[in-house]
Protein backbone atom coordinates (compact mmCIF):
# COMPACT_ATOMS: atom_id res chain seq x y z
CA UNK A 1 0.00 0.00 0.00
CA UNK A 2 2.70 2.40 0.81
CA UNK A 3 3.70 2.60 -2.78
CA UNK A 4 0.66 4.77 -4.00
CA UNK A 5 0.71 7.63 -1.77
CA UNK A 6 4.48 8.53 -1.29
CA UNK A 7 3.65 11.01 1.20
CA UNK A 8 2.72 8.74 3.09
CA UNK A 9 5.51 6.33 3.13
CA UNK A 10 6.30 6.53 6.53
CA UNK A 11 2.72 6.00 8.35
CA UNK A 12 1.95 2.61 9.47
CA UNK A 13 -2.06 1.95 9.30
CA UNK A 14 -2.91 1.13 12.86
CA UNK A 15 -0.29 3.18 14.76
CA UNK A 16 0.03 6.75 12.67
CA UNK A 17 -3.36 6.86 10.56
CA UNK A 18 -6.53 4.96 10.15
CA UNK A 19 -6.12 3.81 6.59
CA UNK A 20 -4.57 4.97 3.50
CA UNK A 21 -5.27 6.09 0.20
CA UNK A 22 -6.16 2.56 -2.26
CA UNK A 23 -7.14 0.57 1.10
CA UNK A 24 -10.73 -1.01 1.02
CA UNK A 25 -12.91 0.33 2.87
CA UNK A 26 -13.76 -2.56 5.61
CA UNK A 27 -9.88 -1.77 6.78
CA UNK A 28 -10.28 0.99 7.90
CA UNK A 29 -9.23 0.81 11.44
CA UNK A 30 -11.84 1.92 14.14
CA UNK A 31 -12.46 4.48 15.73
CA UNK A 32 -12.00 7.56 13.37
CA UNK A 33 -13.43 9.88 11.44
CA UNK A 34 -14.98 8.82 7.69
CA UNK A 35 -15.63 11.80 5.27
CA UNK A 36 -18.36 10.71 2.39
CA UNK A 37 -16.73 12.46 -0.51
CA UNK A 38 -19.72 12.45 -2.62
CA UNK A 39 -22.06 14.05 -0.22
CA UNK A 40 -19.21 16.59 0.86
CA UNK A 41 -19.16 17.88 -2.89
CA UNK A 42 -22.76 18.34 -3.08
CA UNK A 43 -23.08 20.05 -0.22
CA UNK A 44 -20.59 22.42 -0.88
CA UNK A 45 -21.29 23.21 -4.17
CA UNK A 46 -25.08 23.40 -2.82
CA UNK A 47 -23.86 26.02 -0.97
CA UNK A 48 -21.59 27.79 -3.31
CA UNK A 49 -24.48 28.16 -6.12
CA UNK A 50 -26.88 28.92 -3.03
CA UNK A 51 -24.53 31.98 -1.89
CA UNK A 52 -23.39 33.16 -5.76
CA UNK A 53 -27.38 33.13 -6.41
CA UNK A 54 -28.23 35.67 -4.03
CA UNK A 55 -24.96 38.26 -4.55
CA UNK A 56 -23.23 36.60 -1.42
CA UNK A 57 -19.86 35.81 -0.15
CA UNK A 58 -19.44 32.56 1.70
CA UNK A 59 -16.53 33.13 4.34
CA UNK A 60 -16.69 29.07 5.45
CA UNK A 61 -16.00 28.29 9.30
CA UNK A 62 -13.16 26.58 9.93
CA UNK A 63 -13.51 25.81 13.12
CA UNK A 64 -15.87 23.49 12.00
CA UNK A 65 -13.35 21.07 10.60
CA UNK A 66 -10.37 22.87 11.14
CA UNK A 67 -8.66 21.11 8.07
CA UNK A 68 -6.89 23.06 5.15
CA UNK A 69 -7.92 20.44 2.76
CA UNK A 70 -11.32 20.93 3.57
CA UNK A 71 -11.05 24.88 3.04
CA UNK A 72 -9.72 24.69 0.09
CA UNK A 73 -12.32 22.04 -1.26
CA UNK A 74 -14.77 25.13 -0.35
CA UNK A 75 -12.68 27.62 -2.14
CA UNK A 76 -12.25 25.61 -5.26
CA UNK A 77 -15.81 24.20 -5.82
CA UNK A 78 -17.89 26.05 -3.46
CA UNK A 79 -16.07 29.65 -4.54
CA UNK A 80 -15.72 30.61 -1.04
CA UNK A 81 -13.86 33.92 -0.45
CA UNK A 82 -12.27 32.53 2.36
CA UNK A 83 -12.54 31.76 6.26
CA UNK A 84 -13.56 32.50 9.51
CA UNK A 85 -12.16 30.66 12.77
CA UNK A 86 -12.06 31.66 16.43
CA UNK A 87 -8.26 31.40 17.52
CA UNK A 88 -5.03 32.92 16.37
CA UNK A 89 -3.59 29.81 15.77
CA UNK A 90 -6.13 28.10 14.13
CA UNK A 91 -6.09 31.36 11.86
CA UNK A 92 -2.14 30.91 11.38
CA UNK A 93 -2.52 27.25 10.15
CA UNK A 94 -5.18 28.71 7.38
CA UNK A 95 -2.93 31.20 6.43
CA UNK A 96 0.28 28.68 6.26
CA UNK A 97 -1.58 26.42 4.72
CA UNK A 98 -2.87 28.93 1.90
CA UNK A 99 -5.71 30.53 2.60
CA UNK A 100 -5.90 34.12 1.78
CA UNK A 101 -8.55 35.97 3.44
CA UNK A 102 -8.82 34.82 7.30
CA UNK A 103 -11.19 36.41 9.45
CA UNK A 104 -10.66 35.81 13.51
CA UNK A 105 -14.47 36.11 14.26
CA UNK A 106 -13.37 36.58 18.03
CA UNK A 107 -11.42 39.04 19.98
CA UNK A 108 -7.87 38.76 19.93
CA UNK A 109 -6.66 40.01 23.16
CA UNK A 110 -3.42 40.10 24.64
CA UNK A 111 -0.09 41.47 23.48
CA UNK A 112 1.24 37.36 22.40
CA UNK A 113 -2.11 37.33 20.42
CA UNK A 114 -1.77 40.18 18.56
CA UNK A 115 1.15 40.04 17.76
CA UNK A 116 0.60 36.89 15.56
CA UNK A 117 -2.24 37.62 14.13
CA UNK A 118 -0.56 41.16 12.95
CA UNK A 119 2.18 38.75 11.76
CA UNK A 120 -0.97 37.07 9.38
CA UNK A 121 -0.72 39.20 6.33
CA UNK A 122 3.40 38.47 5.84
CA UNK A 123 1.95 34.89 5.16
CA UNK A 124 -0.21 36.55 1.89
CA UNK A 125 -3.47 36.45 4.17
CA UNK A 126 -5.78 39.35 4.83
CA UNK A 127 -6.13 39.42 8.32
CA UNK A 128 -9.50 40.05 9.83
CA UNK A 129 -10.51 40.36 13.63
CA UNK A 130 -13.40 41.11 15.70
CA UNK A 131 -13.62 44.22 18.23
CA UNK A 132 -16.03 45.04 21.08
CA UNK A 133 -14.08 47.17 23.03
CA UNK A 134 -12.37 50.44 22.47
CA UNK A 135 -9.39 50.10 24.47
CA UNK A 136 -8.43 46.76 21.74
CA UNK A 137 -8.16 49.46 18.87
CA UNK A 138 -4.99 50.99 20.59
CA UNK A 139 -3.79 47.35 21.27
CA UNK A 140 -4.31 46.12 18.17
CA UNK A 141 -2.85 49.27 16.44
CA UNK A 142 0.30 48.83 18.17
CA UNK A 143 0.91 45.32 17.05
CA UNK A 144 0.09 46.33 13.19
CA UNK A 145 2.36 49.10 13.12
CA UNK A 146 5.77 47.42 14.60
CA UNK A 147 5.20 44.73 12.18
CA UNK A 148 4.04 46.87 9.33
CA UNK A 149 1.38 45.22 8.10
CA UNK A 150 -2.36 45.82 8.19
CA UNK A 151 -5.44 44.16 10.48
CA UNK A 152 -8.86 44.66 9.45
CA UNK A 153 -11.15 44.84 12.12
CA UNK A 154 -14.98 44.45 11.99
CA UNK A 155 -16.91 45.75 14.99
CA UNK A 156 -18.47 42.92 16.70
CA UNK A 157 -22.36 43.63 17.60
CA UNK A 158 -23.89 41.50 20.29
CA UNK A 159 -27.52 40.47 18.19
CA UNK A 160 -28.59 37.91 20.89
CA UNK A 161 -25.82 35.21 21.59
CA UNK A 162 -25.31 37.21 24.51
CA UNK A 163 -21.56 36.72 24.48
CA UNK A 164 -19.08 39.03 22.67
CA UNK A 165 -20.56 42.00 21.10
CA UNK A 166 -21.57 45.49 21.76
CA UNK A 167 -25.41 45.96 22.07
CA UNK A 168 -26.04 49.56 20.60
CA UNK A 169 -25.57 51.51 17.29
CA UNK A 170 -23.69 54.18 19.13
CA UNK A 171 -21.23 51.94 20.74
CA UNK A 172 -20.83 50.61 16.77
CA UNK A 173 -20.05 54.36 15.20
CA UNK A 174 -17.78 54.56 18.44
CA UNK A 175 -15.75 51.73 17.75
CA UNK A 176 -15.49 51.87 13.81
CA UNK A 177 -14.42 56.07 13.90
CA UNK A 178 -11.62 54.67 16.16
CA UNK A 179 -10.75 52.04 14.12
CA UNK A 180 -10.11 54.18 11.26
CA UNK A 181 -8.85 56.74 12.54
CA UNK A 182 -5.88 54.21 13.92
CA UNK A 183 -2.78 53.81 12.34
CA UNK A 184 -1.95 50.48 10.76
CA UNK A 185 -5.68 49.51 10.85
CA UNK A 186 -8.54 49.21 8.78
CA UNK A 187 -12.30 49.31 9.50
CA UNK A 188 -14.06 46.45 7.57
CA UNK A 189 -17.87 46.43 8.44
CA UNK A 190 -19.52 44.29 11.03
CA UNK A 191 -19.75 41.03 12.33
CA UNK A 192 -23.05 39.98 13.29
CA UNK A 193 -23.53 36.42 13.97
CA UNK A 194 -26.85 34.90 16.16
CA UNK A 195 -25.28 32.14 17.58
CA UNK A 196 -28.01 31.54 20.11
CA UNK A 197 -30.56 30.07 17.92
CA UNK A 198 -29.08 27.86 15.28
CA UNK A 199 -30.44 24.96 16.72
CA UNK A 200 -33.76 25.89 17.73
CA UNK A 201 -36.17 23.42 16.07
CA UNK A 202 -38.55 25.75 15.00
CA UNK A 203 -38.02 27.87 11.50
CA UNK A 204 -40.49 30.37 12.87
CA UNK A 205 -38.81 30.59 16.02
CA UNK A 206 -35.37 30.88 14.32
CA UNK A 207 -36.74 33.21 11.86
CA UNK A 208 -38.19 35.53 14.64
CA UNK A 209 -34.68 35.67 16.87
CA UNK A 210 -32.68 36.67 13.62
CA UNK A 211 -35.45 39.39 12.41
CA UNK A 212 -34.41 40.76 15.57
CA UNK A 213 -30.57 40.59 14.74
CA UNK A 214 -31.38 42.27 11.00
CA UNK A 215 -33.19 45.24 12.30
CA UNK A 216 -30.17 46.26 14.96
CA UNK A 217 -27.74 45.45 11.96
CA UNK A 218 -29.49 47.75 9.65
CA UNK A 219 -29.50 50.80 11.62
CA UNK A 220 -25.67 50.09 12.98
CA UNK A 221 -25.21 50.22 8.96
CA UNK A 222 -27.13 53.18 8.11
CA UNK A 223 -25.42 55.16 11.31
CA UNK A 224 -22.28 54.28 10.10
CA UNK A 225 -22.87 55.53 6.47
CA UNK A 226 -23.87 58.60 7.87
CA UNK A 227 -20.15 58.98 9.16
CA UNK A 228 -18.98 58.54 5.96
CA UNK A 229 -18.02 54.93 7.12
CA UNK A 230 -18.95 52.32 4.86
CA UNK A 231 -19.25 48.17 5.19
CA UNK A 232 -16.75 46.02 3.20
CA UNK A 233 -18.12 43.05 5.06
CA UNK A 234 -21.72 42.92 6.85
CA UNK A 235 -21.00 38.98 8.19
CA UNK A 236 -22.92 36.46 10.13
CA UNK A 237 -25.12 33.64 8.97
CA UNK A 238 -25.20 30.03 9.53
CA UNK A 239 -26.34 26.67 8.85
CA UNK A 240 -29.81 26.81 10.33
CA UNK A 241 -30.02 30.87 9.06
CA UNK A 242 -28.33 31.63 6.01
CA UNK A 243 -31.47 32.09 3.90
CA UNK A 244 -32.47 34.67 6.63
CA UNK A 245 -29.14 37.16 6.43
CA UNK A 246 -29.01 36.44 2.47
CA UNK A 247 -32.41 38.17 2.09
CA UNK A 248 -32.13 40.77 4.29
CA UNK A 249 -31.16 43.41 2.32
CA UNK A 250 -27.76 43.97 4.10
CA UNK A 251 -25.85 41.22 4.94
CA UNK A 252 -23.76 40.25 2.78
CA UNK A 253 -21.18 37.39 3.91
CA UNK A 254 -22.40 34.16 5.34
CA UNK A 255 -20.58 32.23 7.87
CA UNK A 256 -21.83 28.72 7.51
CA UNK A 257 -19.95 25.74 8.79
CA UNK A 258 -21.36 22.85 9.67
CA UNK A 259 -23.68 22.41 6.39
CA UNK A 260 -21.04 20.74 4.91
CA UNK A 261 -20.78 17.84 7.24
CA UNK A 262 -23.77 17.97 9.14
CA UNK A 263 -24.56 16.04 12.87
CA UNK A 264 -27.21 14.97 14.81
CA UNK A 265 -28.38 18.19 16.55
CA UNK A 266 -28.19 20.15 13.31
CA UNK A 267 -30.25 17.33 11.47
CA UNK A 268 -33.33 17.79 14.02
CA UNK A 269 -33.98 21.28 13.05
CA UNK A 270 -36.62 21.81 10.45
CA UNK A 271 -36.95 24.08 7.36
CA UNK A 272 -39.72 25.88 6.38
CA UNK A 273 -41.92 23.33 5.02
CA UNK A 274 -41.60 21.47 8.50
CA UNK A 275 -38.94 18.97 7.51
CA UNK A 276 -35.50 17.86 8.95
CA UNK A 277 -32.63 19.44 7.35
CA UNK A 278 -30.58 16.49 6.81
CA UNK A 279 -33.44 15.11 4.94
CA UNK A 280 -32.87 16.88 1.88
CA UNK A 281 -31.38 20.52 2.32
CA UNK A 282 -28.15 18.52 3.34
CA UNK A 283 -26.45 15.13 3.21
CA UNK A 284 -24.53 13.77 6.10
CA UNK A 285 -21.09 13.65 4.95
CA UNK A 286 -19.42 12.92 8.10
CA UNK A 287 -19.46 9.83 10.51
CA UNK A 288 -17.61 8.32 13.25
CA UNK A 289 -16.63 4.62 12.32
CA UNK A 290 -16.86 2.06 14.97
CA UNK A 291 -16.42 -1.24 15.11
CA UNK A 292 -18.30 -3.55 17.46
CA UNK A 293 -15.90 -5.22 20.22
CA UNK A 294 -18.30 -7.57 22.51
CA UNK A 295 -21.67 -8.41 22.10
CA UNK A 296 -21.43 -10.45 25.40
CA UNK A 297 -24.40 -9.43 26.59
CA UNK A 298 -27.38 -10.18 24.14
CA UNK A 299 -29.60 -7.16 24.46
CA UNK A 300 -26.13 -4.54 23.72
CA UNK A 301 -23.20 -4.35 21.66
CA UNK A 302 -20.42 -2.74 22.76
CA UNK A 303 -18.65 -0.47 19.83
CA UNK A 304 -14.74 0.88 20.70
CA UNK A 305 -15.95 4.77 20.09
CA UNK A 306 -16.62 6.53 23.43
CA UNK A 307 -15.94 9.80 25.21
CA UNK A 308 -12.29 9.78 23.16
CA UNK A 309 -13.94 9.69 20.08
CA UNK A 310 -16.53 12.49 19.98
CA UNK A 311 -18.34 15.07 21.71
CA UNK A 312 -21.85 14.31 23.16
CA UNK A 313 -22.66 18.01 24.35
CA UNK A 314 -25.51 18.15 22.34
CA UNK A 315 -26.53 14.99 22.30
CA UNK A 316 -25.14 10.98 21.83
CA UNK A 317 -24.40 10.23 18.28
CA UNK A 318 -26.83 8.22 16.11
CA UNK A 319 -26.30 5.51 13.96
CA UNK A 320 -26.82 6.24 10.01
CA UNK A 321 -28.85 3.63 7.95
CA UNK A 322 -29.41 1.10 10.73
CA UNK A 323 -32.45 -0.15 11.66
CA UNK A 324 -33.35 -1.80 15.10
CA UNK A 325 -30.02 -0.55 17.09
CA UNK A 326 -29.41 2.55 19.35
CA UNK A 327 -26.24 4.29 20.78
CA UNK A 328 -27.74 4.50 24.02
CA UNK A 329 -24.62 5.55 26.17
CA UNK A 330 -21.53 5.80 26.46
CA UNK A 331 -17.92 6.03 28.78
CA UNK A 332 -14.48 6.40 27.97
CA UNK A 333 -13.46 4.09 25.24
CA UNK A 334 -16.50 1.84 24.73
CA UNK A 335 -20.36 2.95 23.38
CA UNK A 336 -23.22 1.12 24.43
CA UNK A 337 -25.22 -0.26 21.23
CA UNK A 338 -28.87 -1.55 22.42
CA UNK A 339 -29.45 -4.29 19.96
CA UNK A 340 -32.72 -7.13 21.44
CA UNK A 341 -32.46 -8.77 18.32
CA UNK A 342 -29.18 -9.36 17.93
CA UNK A 343 -28.84 -8.10 14.55
CA UNK A 344 -25.22 -7.14 15.33
CA UNK A 345 -21.77 -9.55 15.53
CA UNK A 346 -18.20 -8.51 16.88
CA UNK A 347 -16.26 -6.73 13.80
CA UNK A 348 -19.57 -5.36 12.53
CA UNK A 349 -18.64 -1.79 12.04
CA UNK A 350 -21.19 1.11 11.94
CA UNK A 351 -21.19 4.65 11.06
CA UNK A 352 -22.53 7.05 13.80
CA UNK A 353 -23.30 10.52 12.96
CA UNK A 354 -21.90 12.87 15.73
CA UNK A 355 -24.18 14.60 17.97
CA UNK A 356 -21.90 17.68 17.41
CA UNK A 357 -19.37 17.82 14.58
CA UNK A 358 -17.12 21.04 15.68
CA UNK A 359 -15.31 19.72 18.75
CA UNK A 360 -15.78 15.86 17.81
CA UNK A 361 -13.47 16.51 14.76
CA UNK A 362 -10.89 18.43 17.62
CA UNK A 363 -10.42 14.81 18.96
CA UNK A 364 -9.26 13.43 16.09
CA UNK A 365 -5.89 13.28 13.75
CA UNK A 366 -7.38 12.30 10.36
CA UNK A 367 -9.71 12.67 7.97
CA UNK A 368 -10.56 9.20 5.96
CA UNK A 369 -11.96 10.50 2.50
CA UNK A 370 -14.22 7.33 1.32
CA UNK A 371 -15.53 7.02 -2.14
CA UNK A 372 -17.34 3.93 -3.69
CA UNK A 373 -15.93 1.70 -0.98
CA UNK A 374 -12.67 2.65 -1.51
CA UNK A 375 -10.16 5.44 0.30
CA UNK A 376 -9.64 8.00 -1.72
CA UNK A 377 -7.78 10.32 0.27
CA UNK A 378 -6.55 11.33 4.06
CA UNK A 379 -6.57 14.50 5.04
CA UNK A 380 -4.84 15.86 8.64
CA UNK A 381 -7.17 17.65 11.14
CA UNK A 382 -4.65 20.12 10.38
CA UNK A 383 -5.45 23.01 13.65
CA UNK A 384 -6.25 20.43 15.67
CA UNK A 385 -5.47 21.64 19.20
CA UNK A 386 -5.00 25.28 17.96
CA UNK A 387 -7.06 26.98 20.56
CA UNK A 388 -4.76 29.85 21.57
Amino acid sequence: MKDLTPEFDDLEVGYDVPALPGMDEADIQTPCLVLDLDALERNVKKMGDYAKAHGMRHRVHGKMHKSVDVAKLQVELGGAVGVCCQKVSEAEVFARGGITDVLVSNQVRGEAKIDRLARLPKLGARAICCVDDIENVAELSAGATAHGTQIECLVEIDCGAGRCGVTTTPEVVEIAKAIDAADGLKFAGIQAYQGAMQHMDSYADRKSKVEVAIAMVKDAVDALKAEGLDCDIVGGGGTGSYYFESNSGVYNELQCGSYAFMDADYGRILDKDGKRIDRGEWENALFILCSVMSHAKTEKAIVDAGLKAQSVDSGLPVIFDREGVEYVKCSDEHGVVADPDQLLKVGDKLKLVPGHCDPTCNVHDWYVGVRNGKVETLWPVSARGKAY
